[in-house]
């Protein structure tokens, strides 16, 4: 959600008069986030977040924006995009692809109690199971394809250590995907992105999860270890907090009991989940690029929790 693309004002007034939204108030370009331009969108009709997509193309699209729709049909609290006059949601903006979705109400927690986890592992059970019928199909495109194809462009930057720690764990979880617990895995539509800079709070109620634009197939309880990865670990040393993820944990299960090839791999999933995105910090912080609000994450926080899933594994 940086701006790698500058809209002004004129263009969003121009992309307005295909929606039935109101006219523009205010136009503010969101400083977060590393894979596309967002902007705040107010019209004197309500509040709205205008996307602009830097790497997804307009055959990729349908599958995320439909997901939304899917699941926001279902009472899902998650972002509903917005047709224009011809019914489309998937729109074009100087000749990218971009969607205008409604904005959300609360925000984001810094530091999430129990309370929050246990909210957010019910929402991602009722996510799961509302998207089973979602009949269009989209590989996680971050998932392990795509890990074996970007290690090697990074580990020219990384130290021994890493570079060691990076190649076993990758072997790792080419192995485990061939293994018949995985396969017997359940799974459909997934987030694969939920942390909590992506979910919103009113109190201790949850107002809504949004960006999907890594959303996939993939197994369900990779989208768990994403969250547990995220919501229940000490930032500072990836130490996972146990109060926080037995919350979250029950109130996942209370929707949606794990299955005995789940329970098994549990671990080795928290492990996936961190591995994705300690490899996909890499790549944003060794070869970035250019983007005027552009912050990427710290990718050292993610071979911490791994360090932590392996030599403190969680168990059930």
């Amino acid at each position: 959600m940086a701006v790698f693309t500058e809209v002004s004002e004129q263009q969003a007034t121009e992309l307005l008069t295909q929606l039935s939204i109101g006219e523009l108030v205010s136009l503010q370009g969101i400083n977060s986030g590393i894979e596309n331009t967002n902007y705040f969108l107010t019209t004197d009709q309500g509040e709205y977040v205008l996307t602009v997509f830097e790497r997804l193309n307009h055959t990729q699209l349908p599958f995320y924006l439909y997901l939304m729709k899917h699941l926001a049909s279902r009472g899902v609290a998650v972002p509903d995009p917005q047709s224009n006059h011809q019914g489309d949601i998937l729109l074009t903006l100087l000749d990218k692809p971009a969607a205008v979705v409604n904005r959300l109400p609360g925000a984001c927690l810094v530091e999430p109690a129990a309370v929050h986890c246990a909210a957010m592992g019910q929402t991602l059970a009722h996510m799961h199971l509302a998207a089973k019928d979602y009949d269009r199909h989209q590989i996680n495109l971050r998932g392990l394809n795509w890990w074996n194809e970007t290690v090697p462009q990074i580990l020219p930057f990384l130290s021994q250590h890493q570079w060691q720690l990076l190649t076993h764990e990758l072997a790792f979880q080419n192995h485990l995907t061939g293994l018949s617990a995985y396969e017997a895995m359940p799974g459909g539509a997934v987030h694969a992105d939920a942390f909590r800079n992506n979910v919103l709070f009113d109190g201790e109620a949850l107002s809504g999860v949004f960006d999907f634009y890594f959303a996939g197939v993939d197994r369900w309880l990779f989208d768990l270890g994403v969250c547990i990865n995220d919501w229940c670990v000490d930032l500072d040393t990836g130490v996972l907090d146990h109060l926080r993820f037995e919350a979250m944990l029950h109130a996942y299960q209370q929707v949606r009991p794990l299955s005995a090839a789940e329970r098994s791999l549990l671990n080795p999933m928290l492990r996936a989940a961190a591995l994705r995105f300690w490899i996909s910090r890499l790549w944003d912080f060794h070869l970035p690029r250019e983007a005027s609000l552009l912050q990427p994450h710290d990718p050292a926080h993610f071979e911490r929790v791994l360090v932590q899933r392996l030599y403190d594994p969680v168990t059930l």
